[in-house]
Protein backbone atom coordinates (compact mmCIF):
# COMPACT_ATOMS: atom_id res chain seq x y z
CA UNK A 1 0.00 0.00 0.00
CA UNK A 2 2.73 2.38 0.79
CA UNK A 3 4.67 1.35 -2.21
CA UNK A 4 1.60 2.02 -4.07
CA UNK A 5 1.00 5.71 -2.94
CA UNK A 6 4.66 6.29 -2.88
CA UNK A 7 4.85 5.71 -7.36
CA UNK A 8 1.78 7.85 -7.68
CA UNK A 9 3.67 10.63 -5.40
CA UNK A 10 6.77 10.11 -7.81
CA UNK A 11 4.95 9.93 -10.97
CA UNK A 12 3.33 12.92 -10.78
CA UNK A 13 6.90 14.91 -10.67
CA UNK A 14 8.10 12.73 -13.04
CA UNK A 15 5.86 13.52 -15.63
CA UNK A 16 6.16 17.36 -15.00
CA UNK A 17 10.10 16.93 -15.39
CA UNK A 18 9.37 14.97 -18.72
CA UNK A 19 7.32 17.56 -20.19
CA UNK A 20 9.62 19.94 -19.19
CA UNK A 21 12.36 18.87 -20.34
CA UNK A 22 10.99 18.28 -23.70
CA UNK A 23 9.57 21.59 -24.19
CA UNK A 24 13.33 22.88 -22.90
CA UNK A 25 14.61 20.39 -25.81
CA UNK A 26 11.97 22.22 -28.12
CA UNK A 27 14.19 25.92 -27.83
CA UNK A 28 17.83 24.14 -27.35
CA UNK A 29 18.90 20.52 -28.14
CA UNK A 30 21.66 18.99 -26.05
CA UNK A 31 24.93 18.75 -27.57
CA UNK A 32 25.38 14.87 -26.31
CA UNK A 33 23.32 12.07 -24.42
CA UNK A 34 25.43 13.70 -21.01
CA UNK A 35 24.17 17.03 -21.45
CA UNK A 36 20.18 15.56 -21.93
CA UNK A 37 20.37 13.29 -18.75
CA UNK A 38 21.90 16.30 -17.02
CA UNK A 39 19.18 18.43 -18.28
CA UNK A 40 16.85 16.24 -17.34
CA UNK A 41 18.08 15.36 -14.05
CA UNK A 42 17.92 19.17 -12.99
CA UNK A 43 14.53 19.45 -14.60
CA UNK A 44 13.03 16.71 -12.58
CA UNK A 45 14.25 18.07 -9.38
CA UNK A 46 13.18 21.34 -10.11
CA UNK A 47 9.73 20.40 -10.58
CA UNK A 48 9.82 18.13 -7.57
CA UNK A 49 11.41 20.88 -5.23
CA UNK A 50 9.71 23.81 -6.22
CA UNK A 51 6.96 22.63 -8.11
CA UNK A 52 4.54 21.93 -5.11
CA UNK A 53 5.56 25.28 -3.62
CA UNK A 54 4.54 27.23 -6.96
CA UNK A 55 1.42 25.31 -6.63
CA UNK A 56 0.74 26.14 -3.49
CA UNK A 57 1.32 29.55 -4.21
CA UNK A 58 -0.81 29.64 -6.63
CA UNK A 59 -3.49 28.15 -4.24
CA UNK A 60 -3.24 30.97 -1.29
CA UNK A 61 -3.69 33.23 -4.91
CA UNK A 62 -6.51 31.88 -6.16
CA UNK A 63 -7.93 29.05 -3.91
CA UNK A 64 -11.69 29.07 -6.06
CA UNK A 65 -9.27 27.37 -9.01
CA UNK A 66 -8.65 24.51 -7.30
CA UNK A 67 -11.99 24.35 -5.94
CA UNK A 68 -13.69 24.28 -8.78
CA UNK A 69 -11.41 21.84 -10.33
CA UNK A 70 -11.97 19.33 -8.01
CA UNK A 71 -15.82 20.12 -8.31
CA UNK A 72 -15.21 19.19 -12.12
CA UNK A 73 -13.86 15.95 -11.60
CA UNK A 74 -16.23 14.84 -8.86
CA UNK A 75 -18.89 15.69 -12.14
CA UNK A 76 -16.76 14.15 -14.68
CA UNK A 77 -17.30 10.99 -12.45
CA UNK A 78 -13.75 10.91 -10.84
CA UNK A 79 -12.38 11.76 -7.40
CA UNK A 80 -11.27 15.56 -6.37
CA UNK A 81 -8.53 14.61 -6.27
CA UNK A 82 -7.71 14.10 -9.83
CA UNK A 83 -9.08 17.56 -10.76
CA UNK A 84 -6.76 19.10 -8.29
CA UNK A 85 -3.54 17.64 -9.74
CA UNK A 86 -4.64 18.81 -12.73
CA UNK A 87 -4.59 22.40 -12.01
CA UNK A 88 -1.45 21.44 -10.01
CA UNK A 89 0.34 20.01 -13.25
CA UNK A 90 0.80 22.84 -15.16
CA UNK A 91 2.91 24.65 -12.14
CA UNK A 92 5.43 21.95 -11.66
CA UNK A 93 6.18 22.10 -14.92
CA UNK A 94 6.60 25.97 -14.95
CA UNK A 95 8.59 25.30 -12.62
CA UNK A 96 11.13 23.16 -14.26
CA UNK A 97 11.54 24.70 -17.42
CA UNK A 98 14.00 27.20 -15.82
CA UNK A 99 16.54 24.56 -14.09
CA UNK A 100 18.57 24.20 -16.75
CA UNK A 101 19.66 27.44 -17.69
CA UNK A 102 19.91 28.51 -14.21
CA UNK A 103 22.11 25.88 -13.23
CA UNK A 104 24.20 26.26 -16.44
CA UNK A 105 24.23 30.16 -15.47
CA UNK A 106 26.10 29.45 -12.25
CA UNK A 107 28.36 26.67 -13.61
CA UNK A 108 29.35 29.43 -15.94
CA UNK A 109 29.50 31.56 -13.07
CA UNK A 110 32.06 29.26 -11.24
CA UNK A 111 33.48 28.45 -14.22
CA UNK A 112 34.79 32.15 -15.14
CA UNK A 113 36.16 32.31 -11.39
CA UNK A 114 38.54 28.74 -11.83
CA UNK A 115 41.77 29.98 -10.77
CA UNK A 116 39.87 31.99 -7.68
CA UNK A 117 40.23 30.72 -4.02
CA UNK A 118 36.91 31.01 -1.61
CA UNK A 119 37.62 34.36 -0.84
CA UNK A 120 38.22 35.93 -3.81
CA UNK A 121 34.84 34.29 -5.62
CA UNK A 122 32.42 35.66 -2.16
CA UNK A 123 33.72 38.91 -2.83
CA UNK A 124 32.88 38.21 -6.55
CA UNK A 125 29.42 37.07 -5.49
CA UNK A 126 29.58 40.45 -2.99
CA UNK A 127 30.06 42.63 -5.86
CA UNK A 128 27.65 40.97 -7.76
CA UNK A 129 24.57 41.39 -6.00
CA UNK A 130 25.76 44.58 -4.98
CA UNK A 131 25.85 45.67 -8.54
CA UNK A 132 22.05 44.25 -8.62
CA UNK A 133 20.65 45.99 -5.87
CA UNK A 134 22.33 49.32 -7.28
CA UNK A 135 20.42 48.85 -10.62
CA UNK A 136 17.48 48.26 -9.29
Amino acid sequence: MIAILFLKLAAVPFAAGLAATGLGFLFLWPKSGREAAARFVCTLLACTVAGPILAIAAYCWWPALFASSGQFAILAGGPAELGVLMVAAPFLVLAGLPAWWIVGAVLLWFERRRSKDIAEIAHDAAEAVRQVRESL
